[in-house]
């Protein structure tokens, strides 16, 4: 994991029909997923009279299978036909979603309708995130996996920007309930579109049966590969750290803008939109990025510069607010990008294939847990204590948890033996 994958520049990945198949699919897909990400809130208020706690639970219910379902998702993913599992997952999620305009159009949604859709359109979400970087590295060279990497959160980049525009669009034309059907076409699409990859992917592994007969065996067999290599440990840990001190920070961004710092809401567009900015230069930079220095190297300077530029966040109380904010967005975003495709190059390589379903679902469940428990966390304290201690504070966790990739193996040994 510590070098580059290949020091020759690769072929053109426009050659790569699978690897085209999965960007249009991540496009369409990320498009869907941000209209419902607007609209589904909004169809809670409207229908039901939600206010911050129904809305807060509602998104919350999205993350909570993907955590608690890791180590089953791991299991499935590795033992399963990927193309079929992916196809099914998509297709699935058309009647799922798509209940809930009908609902609407009928006698009206109901709570445990709308939480039941949320969990379940979670659960299949995160069988398809697993599964799709667990099958990269079966139909993408290993030389051509870091621009590969970068394509596909290129084309999610794209459906963050024009989603919510689109979703707003539709809201204002129609109402919520029927944008959603936008999603139900983007999955449509999706499972197409996978149904369209090679057969190949159909085939597990070859080692996939032999290491393990039950399941209980078999997440054993896939924390034995994360206690055995410390970089993904490293990850791990670095990711907590970064996601919970981002997390409280991100819980508290737009209330800080408004209510701390004063900023028009010209000055919040442009600061978010600096961000799109920012990750579009990630996406730009982290092939090249990660060759030049390796991936670990990459993974390590990268996620370090990220924690850091969070302090910039309550530095911008003190003085030269909209543009301090604008110049944390042009540095977060595009350092936080090129770690996060390194960091999964990373471990595609690393890890086995019949066990990369297992890694990944774990790290997954890593990164979905500590977001909202960042949030949380953070608008608790921000409410004894104030907005900006708080932020300084998400800040030093952040960077506290990405430097511990630079901790030396017998430190970072003794940091996980006071832990457990």
């Amino acid at each position: 994991m510590g070098a580059s994958p290949d020091a020759d520049p690769p072929p053109p990945l426009r050659r790569n029909r699978p690897l085209l198949l999965l960007v249009v699919e991540q496009l369409t897909g990320s498009v869907g997923r941000q209209v419902t990400a607007l609209a589904l809130p909004l169809l809670a208020i409207a229908h039901l009279g939600a206010g911050p706690l129904g809305v807060s639970a509602l998104v919350a219910v999205t993350y909570l299978p993907g955590v608690l379902l890791s180590p089953l998702i791991g299991v499935l993913v590795d033992r399963a036909r990927l193309r079929r599992l992916l196809v099914a997952g998509a297709w699935l999620q058309v009647p799922v979603v798509g209940s809930v305009p009908l609902a609407a159009a009928l006698d009206g949604p109901t709570w445990p309708h709308l939480f039941a859709a949320a969990a379940l359109s979670g659960a299949l979400g995160s069988v398809q995130g697993v599964a799709l970087q667990s099958g990269l590295p079966r139909v993408v060279p290993a030389a051509h996996l870091l621009p590969a990497n970068s394509s596909l959160t290129g084309a999610r980049t794209v459906g963050l920007i024009g989603g919510p525009a689109l979703g707003g669009v539709l809201i204002g034309l129609v109402d919520p309930a029927p944008a959603l059907l936008v999603e139900c076409a983007a999955y449509l699409v999706g499972g197409a579109l996978f149904l369209a990859l090679p057969a190949s992917l159909d085939r597990p592994p070859r080692e996939a049966g032999a290491g393990a007969r039950s399941r209980i065996e078999a997440l054993r067999e896939g924390l034995a590969v994360i206690r055995r290599e410390t970089p993904l440990r490293r990850q791990a840990l670095a990711a907590a750290g970064l996601n919970l001190g981002g997390g409280a920070a991100s819980g508290l961004f737009v209330l800080y803008a408004e209510r701390e710092l004063g900023l028009a809401p010209w000055q919040l567009g442009t600061v978010y939109a600096a961000y799109a900015v920012g990750t579009g230069a990630g996406v730009l930079a982290a092939t090249p990025v990660a060759r030049a220095l390796g991936t670990t190297r990459a993974v390590r300077v990268c996620a370090v510069g990220a924690g850091a530029a969070l302090f910039l966040i309550p530095a911008a109380s003190l003085g030269a607010a909209f543009a301090v904010l604008v110049l944390y967005q042009l540095l977060f975003a595009p350092l936080a990008t090129v770690w996060s495709i390194a960091m999964t190059t990373g471990r595609q390589l690393a890890t086995p294939a019949h066990l990369l379903g297992r890694v990944n679902a774990f790290l997954q469940a890593v990164l979905t847990a500590t977001l909202p428990v960042g949030a949380f966390a953070g608008g608790w304290l921000a409410s004894r204590v104030g907005v900006v201690p708080v932020l300084v504070g998400a800040a030093a966790v952040a960077l506290a948890g990405t430097g511990s990739l630079w901790l030396p193996r017998s430190v970072l040994a003794g940091v996980e033996r006071a832990a457990a």
